[in-house]
């Protein structure tokens, strides 16, 4: 998404952003957020661009995966990321944790993902943890959740 509003980039960062081509284009500025907009002309966020999972140049995105996995019972909380494949460029992973005293494997899950959907989007790897790292704000920590892999 871009956005032209200064004033609004001023509230959102307190500060005004440097220009750089990292940040900026033709004036716009780049937010790093992914969105699409509905056919009543709402704009709905979906994910970050840097949580993209580009597998065999197919986009995937975290957000969406999540939301399948988080829907299904026993799931308490998931993370997908996208990690290094030799064949692919990225393949997706999850790292799911699971509700106090539910059983489920990762042949459930990912039998759920396939019905869901397509197979590319599929985490190719699933592994279950007792908490998914977060800094002090909550905010999931996906950098170290890559590095579990």
């Amino acid at each position: 998404m871009l956005e032209k509003d200064f004033d609004r980039i001023k509230e959102v960062f307190g500060k005004e952003p440097v220009e750089t081509e990292e940040t900026f284009i033709k004036g716009w500025f780049k937010t790093g957020d992914l969105g699409k907009i509905d056919k009543d002309g709402y704009y709905f966020l979906t994910d970050r661009i840097k949580h993209l999972i580009i597998s065999g140049g197919e986009n995937i995105s975290a957000k969406e995966v999540e939301s399948v996995i988080n829907g299904i019972k026993g799931v308490l909380e998931s993370c997908v990321v996208g990690i290094p494949d030799e064949t692919w460029g990225e393949k997706a992973v999850a790292l799911v944790q699971k509700s106090e005293g539910f059983e489920l494997e990762e042949s459930k899950i990912k039998s759920i993902c396939k019905e869901k959907l397509h197979d590319w989007k599929c985490p190719k790897t699933i592994l279950f943890t007792d908490h998914i790292p977060k800094n002090t704000m909550g905010k999931v920590l996906k950098g170290k959740v890559k590095l579990l892999f």
